[in-house]
């Protein structure tokens, strides 16, 4: 007697939970799953199983994509952030009648004493620094370093996975790293580099969240750029496995 044939998964992913939700998933022999990379990281963490790397061409090459091969669920696991992509996967989905789920940590909350301001944008954040201090850890990443770029008075101390490129500020020292960060050694970057404002995206991570407690403790404002909303209508899962427990629900 043949078998079912494997429904066929595509994980939008390059975060953590991407992977752990790929992770859950390969041992399901009723399931193939794919997960698609952006590509904007030179050497990123792959998930298991069969990987794909690069753009789909907008919304209408990726539901080109989905019929020629014929998904039958698609995951939106990307970064918060990455609101370009969910709009396209909202679009490709309803185009091809694909059910989506997006995938999506929970923010982050401030605590008793925090020192917060919630912003929209990159622009709005740099138009507050000149009133917050003179010396910024920012770690927003390095595609958007062109918005500070025009704030000579101040120094930035700026993470990222990989090396940044102009325009740039022009009093800016770069370290080169990834997650996850101890509580410790982001106590001591603070110090070290006399720091005066956190700039972050309200990515919700946990393994970027120990910056917050050190900014916290050193008492220093943080700039926060609240995260975009989920395409509307789409579902959405907090954790791996509810997002796993969806898939299955919605192809059983």
């Amino acid at each position: 007697m043949n078998s079912a044939p494997a429904r066929h998964v595509l994980i939008l992913g390059g975060t953590t939970e991407a992977r752990r939700l790929a992770e859950e998933l390969a041992g399901d022999p009723a399931l193939r799953v794919t997960s698609s990379l952006a590509g904007r990281v030179a050497a990123p963490r792959l998930p298991v199983g069969q990987v794909r790397i690069g753009g789909f061409g907008g919304a209408e090459g990726m539901a080109r994509w989905l019929r020629e091969h014929q998904v039958d669920a698609l995951i939106d696991a990307t970064h918060p952030f990455a609101d370009t992509i969910s709009s396209h996967a909202a679009r490709a989905a309803a185009d091809v009648h694909v059910p989506l789920l997006a995938l999506r940590r929970p923010g982050w909350v401030p605590g008793p004493g925090d020192r917060w301001h919630s912003v929209g944008s990159l622009a709005e954040a740099a138009r507050l620094l000149p009133d917050l201090g003179e010396r910024i850890f920012l770690t927003t990443g390095r595609m958007g370093l062109a918005t500070f770029a025009h704030l000579t008075r101040q120094w930035f101390l700026v993470r990222s996975v990989d090396a940044p490129e102009p325009p740039v500020p022009p009093r800016m020292e770069v370290i080169l790293d990834r997650g996850p960060f101890t509580l410790e050694g982001e106590a001591e970057l603070l110090r070290r580099h006399r720091i005066e404002v956190l700039v972050t995206k309200d990515s919700g991570a946990h393994a970027t969240a120990p910056k917050l407690t050190a900014a916290s403790a050193a008492a220093l404002p943080v700039v926060i750029i609240r995260r975009p909303p989920a395409p509307q209508g789409i579902p959405v899962a907090k954790t791996p496995s509810e997002a796993a427990t969806w898939l299955r629900t919605t192809l059983a």
